[in-house]
């Protein structure tokens, strides 16, 4: 039996190519069949072009819209368009659809995330200066916008279908353009600029909401007349919008928060069935919206977004589920479909040009004049005022969605359309530099320090001079007490800061008995006739400590996320479930330590600036700076202990070591940088390991020295709890340390060994010179602090003997002797492995040393890098510590500026 079998013909059948190039298929050419092809081809060249322009552009702090319209506006048919070719082969008038489609669902999901970050609560809270600046900021743009539509109606309403408009309507939507104020790139200038908690902040932020929701309203009116010729049923279809909006609040809400109580999903975070039902709703809404009532679509979206809860910070979780592909996929084709449509060939005329000024300026006045004289009604300065007037003026994208609304319903011709957008771009553009020009962080301080009475409208101090001399003579008396400790908090430090806190806590406990006990005895700190500033430091730290007080500050990384935008304007409510906040607090309540506490959600670049300016409002004594576990700023990576292998990644982190050079170098007070053992690394189960031979101790003897009986004093005092090695070189810094370790010793707990090494004058010699080295000397300029020796030989021997008396055997003395200057870091290291950490039960043992050191000039790493950088930020001998992994924490302490101790807090 014969078969024969036939092979159809693509061309017959219709079937697409599946070779693609290899069958010489065009791959830009456009198949009403096969679209994602062409599709793909013009999503990368839209994405790739944009964000080659934000990378500059955000340098010059603009938002991301600027780069996206810009991006669209130079592929469309102002530039690349004018290419020969370009438009026919990227961007086919038949492919338009398609990328609309995707760019639309893009912006349904966007203005969904708007309505999510919008926060009802903060309107309801300030409502009266959020109603008189948001009206205020509302009315006389709209005003001056109805005006300017006359003369756009009678000169170009036969262009498009505007013609066939009344001018009512056509009023009505130009003025809502000008009127309405860009609610999420405000919200990121707020953040960027660090006002969310000023006076202007929490002004603007309270209006824009009022401001937002007015705007999308007006908007949908607008929408509704257009489409509808019967002014009965435009009636019909607001009234049919409005009673969506109410069974969306009192019906639907309450059902969704019922649901999401008794799913987790408010403390939990959205489920995938939690994040799928509500995106559902938001299609749901955006039919009904579009289909039946006959509004716009995004209304339905806007309007979910607003009923979502954010107790819990359950909107906060869900917009970091969804934001991420809307933000950088499917807006940026939104946006950039924006700049397709802007023809700036069609701005070919002077009255052209005429009317997109005095489209601009009615922009800017409008805005500017209203909220600045309702905000200065409400109490603010002038410059306040000013600063809310220029910040409500910002459009952005906002006003891009709203003008492309317009387009698309033929309220706008595509050279009104172009107007408009030149004069979203110029004011998105300015409010950054305004804002900044009108309201910098020196007047911040100012205004300040004036609503709190401190200054008068000139900035000069309100205290009088004999005031002013007290205020000098009770700061002199507890210079060297840490009254107030600031802590930067890190999920990766805690076990540490926790450990310092308790450790002087502790000592606040037990100074009182001691003292009492010593006044029974007739005994008190000897003092020295030469009234030498170190002495007198010495007498004050050994004097009873006043309660403690803790502050702790939150450093989290403002992100390009709408989520961390949303952090920002809902501080509270994040602050409160911060899981690292939440520990500090309960932590010090255990201990009865005073505590107070901020989060700071701001760029990473003004980490160090942030965390001593709060020291310095605080007044802080000391402030406390803990290293990474892994190096990098963000604690969103912290993973498992660091091993020995990646200490290059944990120590030489350019971000990191910048954040801590710039916190030490701003700050007004001493410093400690606080470098962590993983505790986690002694408790874990270790893998076998397969091991020849036997271990060998280790000993710290040498000639001429009295450290050998180091081992045998530890071994008096193990079971007395936590030991604290001190090793005494010299210099300001380590009489800091000094006197710090010395507030410790009232802790009965604490067992303390203080090393003083010495080191004859042949030593000396390898000290640097500018003539041997100006590279060295050049570093050992911010390094090096010379004091003379006799100063440290004097606190020295004044602290042995006080101390003998105060605290008996608990604080030792002993010497180490080192030949040359190069063996002495690690004669210090060995000294300390015989004092700390030689136990599991020991894991709370401390290491505490001075920062500079004159000595060690000649012996920074020879070649400039980020291991020199390390080296420059905790000196020569906290290097040598970091990598020695002796477990125990080590604190590295700077003292005072020099500088800035005299006139330390005087305000």
């Amino acid at each position: 039996m014969a078969s024969t079998t036939a092979v159809a013909d693509p061309a017959a059948t219709g079937a697409h190519p599946q070779g693609g190039m290899i069958e010489g298929i065009n791959p830009i050419h456009y198949n009403p069949k096969d679209p994602v092809s062409l599709f793909i081809v013009q999503a990368c060249i839209i994405i790739i072009c944009c964000r080659m322009l934000h990378h500059p552009l955000s340098r010059l702090g603009q938002p991301r819209v600027i780069a996206e319209v810009l991006g669209g506006i130079i592929l469309g048919p102002s530039a690349m368009m004018r290419i020969p070719g370009f438009q026919t082969n990227i961007f086919p008038t038949d492919s338009m659809p398609v990328l609309t489609n995707v760019a639309n669902l893009g912006l349904l999901l966007f203005l969904f995330l708007v309505g999510l970050e919008v926060d009802i609560h903060m309107f309801k809270t300030n409502w009266r200066v959020a109603l008189s600046v948001g009206l205020a900021s509302m009315i006389l743009p709209f005003g001056l916008g109805v005006a300017v539509a006359w003369g756009l109606y009678s000169d170009f309403r036969t262009e498009g279908s505007t013609d066939e408009l009344s001018f009512g309507t056509y009023a009505l939507f130009i003025g809502t353009a000008l009127a309405i104020t860009a609610f999420p790139v405000l919200c990121r200038i707020l953040s960027e600029l660090q006002l969310l908690s000023t006076v202007v902040g929490v002004t603007v932020l309270a209006a824009g909401i009022g401001n937002d929701v007015t705007g999308w309203v007006l908007l949908a009116l607008s929408v509704a007349l257009v489409n509808n010729a019967s002014g009965l049923t435009a009636l019909y279809v607001l009234l049919t919008a409005v009673g969506w909006v109410l069974f969306l609040v009192f019906a639907i809400r309450p059902a969704f928060f019922w649901l999401l109580c008794h799913t987790d999903s408010l403390q939990n975070g959205p489920s995938q069935a939690i994040t799928g039902l509500t995106l559902l709703m938001v299609l749901i809404s955006s039919w009904f919206t579009a289909a039946a009532i006959g509004v716009h679509a995004i209304f339905g979206a806007f309007l979910v977004g607003l009923i979502c809860p954010h107790e819990g910070g359950f909107a906060i979780k869900l917009t970091e589920k969804v934001e991420d592909l809307v933000t950088t996929l499917l807006l940026p084709l939104y946006f950039a479909l924006s700049g397709l449509n802007t023809n700036l060939g069609l701005l070919s005329d002077g009255k052209t040009w005429g009317y997109v000024i005095a489209i601009t300026a009615c922009a800017f006045s409008g805005k500017i004049i209203g909220a600045s004289l309702a905000a200065r009604l409400c109490e603010c300065l002038w410059r306040e005022s000013l600063t809310i007037g220029v910040l409500m003026s910002c459009k952005g994208l906002v006003e891009l969605i709203v003008l492309n609304i317009g387009l698309q319903a033929g309220l706008l011709s595509e050279r009104t359309f172009t107007m408009f957008v030149v004069m979203a771009l110029v004011t998105t553009v300015s409010t950054t530099p305004l804002a900044t020009w009108l309201y910098p962080i020196s007047y911040r301080e100012k205004a300040d320090k004036w609503r709190r009475g401190e200054v008068d409208c000139d900035g000069n101090p309100l205290a009088t001079e004999a005031h002013a001399s007290d205020n000098r003579v009770k700061e002199a008396l507890s210079e060297a007490q840490t009254h107030r400790l600031l802590l930067h908090l890190r999920l990766d430090a805690l076990a540490g800061l926790f450990n310092l806190v308790a450790l002087l806590s502790g000592a606040r406990k037990g100074s009182h008995a001691l003292l009492s006990k010593n006044e029974e005895d007739n005994s008190s700190p000897p003092t020295d006739s030469s009234n030498s500033a170190s002495l007198t430091r010495l007498n004050h730290s050994l004097a009873i400590p006043s309660p403690l007080q803790v502050r702790g500050v939150r450093l989290v990384e403002l992100t390009d996320r709408t989520s961390s935008v949303m952090q920002s304007a809902e501080l509270d409510d994040f602050t409160n479930s911060d899981a690292v906040f939440s520990a500090f607090q309960t932590f010090s309540r255990l201990h009865s330590v005073g505590v107070a506490g901020q989060i700071s959600i701001i760029p990473t670049s003004v980490y160090g600036e942030t965390i001593a300016k709060a020291a310095d409002e605080f007044k802080s004594d000391f402030l406390v700076i803990p290293w990474s576990s892994h190096g990098g700023l963000s604690e969103d990576n912290i993973t498992a202990p660091i091993e020995m292998g990646s200490q290059k990644d944990r120590f030489f982190n350019r971000s990191y070591i910048d954040y801590v050079q710039r916190a030490t170098d701003h700050t007004t007070c001493a410093t400690g940088i606080y470098i962590g053992w993983n505790y986690e690394q002694t408790t874990r189960p270790k893998r076998p390991v397969l091991t020849r031979g036997s271990l060998s101790g280790l000993s710290i003897q040498d000639n001429g020295d009295d450290s050998a009986g180091l081992s045998s004093h530890i071994g008096q005092g193990q079971g007395q709890g936590q030991h604290i090695f001190v090793p005494f070189i010299g210099g300001r810094d380590d009489r800091a340390a000094l006197l710090f370790m010395l507030q410790l010793a009232y802790n009965p707990n604490v067992t303390i060994t203080v090393a003083h090494v010495n080191f004859g004058e042949d030593s000396l010699d390898g000290q640097i010179s500018s003539e041997s080295d100006p590279s060295a000397s050049e570093v050992a300029k911010h390094l090096v602090v010379s004091e003379p020796s006799a100063t440290d030989l004097e606190l020295l021997t004044t602290a042995r003997e006080n101390s003998s008396k105060t605290f008996g055997n608990r604080v030792l003395f002993v010497n180490i002797s080192v030949s040359a200057i190069r063996d002495l870091p690690d004669r210090t290291v060995t000294a300390a492995r015989e004092v700390v950490g030689k136990s599991r039960s020991s894991l709370g043992d401390l290491i505490v040393i001075g920062r500079c050191h004159a000595c060690f000039g000649n012996m920074l790493h020879v070649e400039f890098g980020l291991e020199r950088e390390f080296q420059r930020t905790v000196g020569v001998l906290g290097d040598r510590f970091a990598r020695a992994s002796i477990q125990a924490g080590l604190l590295i302490v700077k003292d005072v500026p020099v500088d800035s101790s005299s006139t330390h807090r005087i305000d």
